[in-house]
């Protein structure tokens, strides 16, 4: 804690690995630490539109949507997702412009100088989120979009009072963290809610008594999908329609998850924002988000990335393949690079990948909570298909040589497998 901070003058990655080493654990969920220096720091009651999403999955995809709507409106909206993929300034945008180095250092230290004189330390996650927040105020945002990092109760995120709770969906992730049941998570995604605002609740399952509950003692109005509003598959390849009591819209199709999508537009519709037809339709069409069914050409090549590392985000993996292939004819066969931290669900991850992928390429993430090929391997003790490599960049490299035209490579199982390949994309470009 009473480590030498580094200078305004040093660099981004310089202030990111003093964060890393400044608290005793990487993870450490409470508010008791946080809310002075965020106190201190003048951030806890900002005058702007705060939307706050949490969920399982599917956080990433309502947050990027609902900020692109808000920008195509006019609105100057900041936004904090995380993890990030490729480099830390994904975490935190303005309009949809990534934040300058200058701009996060200088919050940095700031953050830095509150904590030291409140006398407590922070964890990365907890200091990069102050400095988002601080940087949404000095640049005077109109909308906060904030994705809650872990649970809800007890993250960073939630020393913020939203003025619309978005929750995706309950599954079962972070159970040392969260709790091992739906119940016990809910109960943790429900504390970002707050009295008298409105709640959607986006989960394609039956609500969970915990959010029920939460809402009863807030009295705040609840929002939930196939109840409270609706959305319908894509007449054609092009457009879905969505559905409350108070209207009936025509959108366009986007790139990312329609429940996803639908949530985002839910939240709008609720927050009291005035947005137009236009601005939806836009701002949907623009949202994209790295590492989410993301198919790029390299090498002339197709490859998929996606991070989901749960059985939820495979299933929505999956799903989009299948609608890939069944649109592409041509490709018939699937080359997998995958890697997953140690501390997930392996093998349910594993099973659902199985019947698509011909070949595997498997390699150990270099992260202090990465899977051993011994646990890889194991999940993959049925399949016979399977090679080892030294690192990611060695099992793509093998890919790359070895794809025939009627395959895509997907590399998933966790963002960092995603960033292992990112980090040297210019060497195939």
């Amino acid at each position: 804690m009473n480590c030498n901070a580094p200078l305004i003058t040093d660099s981004l990655n310089t202030w990111l690995n003093y964060w890393g080493h400044v608290h005793v654990t990487g993870i450490d969920l409470g508010l008791e630490r946080v809310i002075p220096v965020a106190e201190k720091l003048g951030v806890t009651r900002p005058s702007a539109k705060v939307l706050t999403v949490a969920g399982t999955n599917g956080k990433g995809s309502t947050t990027t949507t609902l900020a692109a709507i808000l920008r195509a409106q006019g609105y100057n909206v900041g936004l904090y997702q995380s993890p990030h993929v490729y480099r830390f300034n994904e975490r935190v945008k303005i309009n949809g412009v990534e934040v300058a180095d200058h701009l996060l250092v200088e919050a940095f230290v700031l953050v830095d100088q509150a904590r030291r004189d409140c006398g407590l330390s922070l964890s990365f996650f907890e200091a990069t989120s102050l400095a988002a927040f601080l940087i949404f105020q000095q640049q005077q945002c109109d909308v906060w979009v904030l994705e809650v990092g872990l649970g809800g109760r007890l993250d960073v995120v939630n020393v913020i009072n939203p003025d619309v709770a978005v929750i995706t969906n309950i599954g079962i992730d972070h159970v040392e963290w969260i709790g091992d049941t739906i119940e016990k998570i809910a109960f943790e995604k429900a504390g970002i809610i707050r009295p008298n605002i409105p709640v959607v609740f986006a989960g394609q399952q039956q609500i969970p008594q915990a959010i029920q509950d939460k809402v009863t003692e807030c009295h705040a109005k609840l929002y939930a999908v196939n109840r409270d509003y609706f959305f319908h598959d894509a007449e054609n390849e092009q457009y879905w329609n969505f559905a409350s009591a108070a209207r009936t819209l025509r959108l366009p199709l986007g790139h990312l998850a329609l429940d996803n999508i639908a949530a985002a537009v839910a939240a709008i519709h609720v927050s009291g924002l005035e947005v137009s037809l236009h601005a939806l339709t836009v701002g949907i069409e623009n949202a994209r988000l790295a590492g989410r069914f993301d198919v790029r050409k390299i090498a002339g090549k197709t490859v998929i990335f996606d991070a989901g590392h749960n059985p939820h985000g495979v299933e929505f993996l999956l799903r989009n393949l299948q609608k890939l292939m069944q649109k592409q004819k041509k490709f018939t066969e699937i080359l997998t690079i995958f890697s997953m931290l140690g501390d997930k669900d392996i093998n349910s991850v594993v099973k659902l990948l199985k019947g698509s992928t011909l070949k595997w390429k498997i390699a150990e993430l270099n992260v202090p909570r990465a899977a051993d090929l011994a646990q890889l391997s194991s999940a993959l003790n049925t399949e016979n298909n399977v090679e080892q490599f030294e690192n990611i960049k060695a099992a793509f490299e093998s890919a790359l040589a070895e794809v025939k035209d009627n395959q895509i490579i997907l590399v998933c199982g966790s963002f960092h497998t995603l960033e292992a390949i990112w980090e040297c994309l210019e060497e195939w470009q």
